[in-house]
């Protein structure tokens, strides 16, 4: 399995989001001082951003597969077993994601005639962050799980 490229285009999203976090925070610490009157959308508006940009990047990082990891006594284990640890590891995952979508899904349902209080549409722009980084996620389990047919699992050991 070749290592994933160093830019995608979920962890661009979440580099941005993280700006766009910035921007509306420094909006919002502007406006508490006398020179600038701040406008009452920037704490909900942070407070989303910041929930799309960490789910956004939970699917980065486990696109990477860079979650920690003790790792010390599966790298005793010869490389077959290895294998078999780690896709029966995916497969558990991959179960509890598939519920995590389910229970995002039925929370977007849920929300969806909730009014935000200070922005223009429905609560279940926030709640479906999290049914799309859990979909981003199962898609990268099933892509480690397929992608490690055949192959040796090496490896490297973590600091």
């Amino acid at each position: 399995m070749k290592p994933p490229s160093r830019y995608s285009v979920g962890g661009t999203v979440a580099a941005v989001l993280f700006i766009v976090l910035i921007a509306v925070v420094l909006v919002q610490i502007l406006g508490r001082t006398p020179v600038l009157r701040g406008p009452v959308w920037t704490e909900e508006v942070a407070r989303w951003v910041w929930v799309w940009m960490a789910f956004i990047g939970i699917a980065e990082v486990e696109r990477q597969d860079g979650q920690l990891k003790m790792a010390f006594l599966a790298d005793l284990l010869p490389a077959k077993v290895r294998l078999v640890l780690y896709t029966l590891i995916d497969v558990v995952f991959l179960g509890l994601v598939g519920h995590l979508i389910w229970i995002s899904y039925k929370t977007v349902l849920r929300t969806s005639n909730n009014i935000s209080v200070t922005l223009p549409t429905t609560d279940a722009v926030l709640y479906a962050s999290a049914l799309v980084g859990f979909v981003l996620i199962l898609y990268r389990i099933l892509r480690r799980i397929f992608g490690r047919r055949d192959v040796t699992v090496t490896r490297e050991p973590t600091l």
